[in-house]
């Protein structure tokens, strides 16, 4: 007897070849083309995404530029605009008289019959939402007085003057006595402008010692700040309140003449 073996795996390949040839060439195609179509499909779907992520991003980013570039730019023209309807150029004349005043003092004068008229100019910006004044006092016509620029903080409290002349920056407390109210000057201003009121304005002096040199100016205030960045900064102190000082005593001393109020001031700071 002879005995007739088969190989199980090579009867398993011949059977799956066998099947394969009985699968129409038509089908083949239908099964390739169905497979194509899911790819694109699929592509195409990833593409309509990313552009629609892409055209999500240009809006987002666009009203971004809209809302902090275009508006902002927009606000800021208006309130400079509106800063510049509260800018003021001054001439005042004044008479040259020595009185003096002190803090928290009414101001109480007499007017003599003679006397020397002279002429002071300026330029006053009142911002009242923020409560500053600021006051530019260019090189005057007579030698006596240096050009400054001045601030006054009513929220700090504070009053900053910058002799141009030094360049250096002094501090004190803001004087409320004297220094009327940004509303109050701007409306003095407005009728001054109008003609509606013309002040016969005197001079008023007030003395000033330099006491110390500050360092932290970035806490006194953006404004004071700003006109102080980069500068010498003193604090100062009236003459009157500091014991032992005598008022004949040799100072090297500067002036500054101002308005900010109905008179004028001469603001003299002496340094020991």
């Amino acid at each position: 007897m002879v005995k007739v073996s088969f190989n199980t795996a090579l009867a398993q390949k011949d059977a799956k070849k066998d099947a394969e040839t009985l699968i129409p060439e038509e089908d083949k195609d239908t099964e390739a083309a169905l497979l194509v179509r899911r790819q694109s499909r699929t592509w195409c779907w990833c593409m309509c995404l990313g552009l629609a992520l892409m055209l999500s991003g240009v809006v987002v980013a666009g009203a971004y530029l809209y809302r902090y570039y275009v508006l902002e730019v927009s606000r800021s023209l208006l309130s400079s605009e509106e800063q510049e309807d509260h800018v003021y150029y001054c001439g005042v004349d004044y008479r040259e008289e020595n009185f003096m005043i002190q803090q928290e003092e009414e101001v109480e004068v007499e007017l003599p019959n003679s006397f020397h008229l002279r002429q002071l100019q300026e330029r006053v910006q009142v911002l009242v939402e923020d409560q500053v004044e600021i006051i530019n006092v260019p090189v005057p016509d007579f030698e006596d007085g240096d050009p400054a620029d001045i601030v006054h903080d009513f929220q700090r409290r504070l009053t900053a003057y910058l002799d141009l002349s030094l360049n250096k920056c002094y501090i004190i407390e803001l004087n409320t006595s004297v220094v009327m109210l940004p509303k109050d000057l701007m409306d003095l201003l407005n009728n001054i402008k109008a003609g509606t009121y013309l002040p016969q304005s005197y001079l008023i002096h007030e003395e000033m010692v330099v006491t110390e040199r500050l360092e932290h100016v970035q806490q006194l205030g953006s404004f004071i700040y700003n006109l102080c960045r980069g500068k010498e900064v003193y604090k100062l102190q009236r003459r009157d309140r500091i014991l032992g000082m005598q008022k004949r005593e040799a100072l090297n001393c500067h002036k500054i003449r101002h308005l900010e109020n109905k008179f004028v001031m001469e603001t003299k700071i002496c340094e020991l």
